[in-house]
């Protein structure tokens, strides 16, 4: 299938087309957290480069900081790519792909937007523990219950997509891995 073909939409798609079906939510929530595994990789390498490159004694570093930008821009790279590609290779391990609202394939800028808004998974929670001396199960804690809170928000929604793909005009929908081009 090209990423630039639509997916046809059961609300009025083109007739013998197969219809844009919402994976359930326990499949997004384990391609996520597949996801999360994959991103060891990458914050390995890109710590590693940042750290060598600066030459970063510890991890109390006063430029900790920007260690922290330096991954938050990597991993913007990473998604955007990827998104507009289609599909993270933890979305094609689950059979997940990403999609516009009308079934084409998303532009970088509309995956940069998704990935800004994608946040909204973490900022809440991060920003209502930092004034706190919390330890680290407890930050764990909180953020888990939150993650679970926001996944099962989705639940409310009309086709159950997350809320930040439908405030960026995205959906995840089942679909085979791309083949490579």
């Amino acid at each position: 299938m090209n990423p630039s073909s639509p997916v046809a939409d059961p609300s009025g798609g083109p007739a013998g087309a197969p219809a844009l079906q919402t994976p359930g939510l326990w499949r997004r929530m384990a391609c996520w957290l597949y996801e999360g595994m994959l991103l060891f990789a990458v914050v390995f390498v890109a710590g590693w480069l940042f750290s060598t490159l600066g030459q970063m004694r510890d991890a109390m570093d006063s430029r900790r900081h920007l260690l922290q930008a330096f991954l938050f821009v990597v991993f913007g790279v990473y998604f955007v790519w990827f998104w507009a590609k289609g599909q993270t290779l933890a979305m094609k391990t689950w059979n997940i792909r990403l999609v516009d609202r009308e079934g084409h394939a998303v532009t970088q800028g509309r995956a940069l937007v998704r990935y800004l808004l994608s946040w909204v998974w973490f900022l809440p929670p991060l920003a209502a523990i930092a004034p706190f001396k919390l330890s680290g199960a407890e930050s764990a804690l909180l953020i888990s219950g939150w993650v679970v809170v926001w996944a099962l928000l989705a639940r409310f929604h009309p086709r159950q997509q997350f809320w930040h793909d439908a405030w960026a005009g995205t959906q995840l929908v089942t679909s085979r891995p791309m083949s490579r081009r």
